[in-house]
């Protein structure tokens, strides 16, 4: 699965499409950014709807750096996502 490294206040996070589908697969897709700074493995999950192309991979190619930075400041820890493997 492609990938994209985006660097946020000095960290570098690797995003790519989470592998999990929902109803809306159409329509939006979660993206991961996780981090491995140190001995620490941060996980944190966003959802978009892209513009132009569906295929999680094109349009995450797509995705301009500022939008990229926009996502992650309106993601959520890992732990509290099911993308992310969370459960309950």
């Amino acid at each position: 699965m492609p990938s994209r490294t985006i660097t946020i206040d000095g960290r570098d996070w690797d995003v790519f499409p989470a592998g999990r589908v929902t109803q809306y697969d159409r329509d939006e897709f979660a993206l991961l950014f996780v981090s491995d700074a140190g001995s620490k493995r941060t996980v944190r999950v966003t959802r978009y709807s892209p513009m132009g192309t569906r295929s999680r991979e094109h349009s995450l190619a797509d995705l301009p750096e500022l939008e990229l930075a926009r996502l992650f400041a309106s993601s959520q820890p890992g732990e509290t996502s099911p993308e992310a493997d969370y459960t309950s």
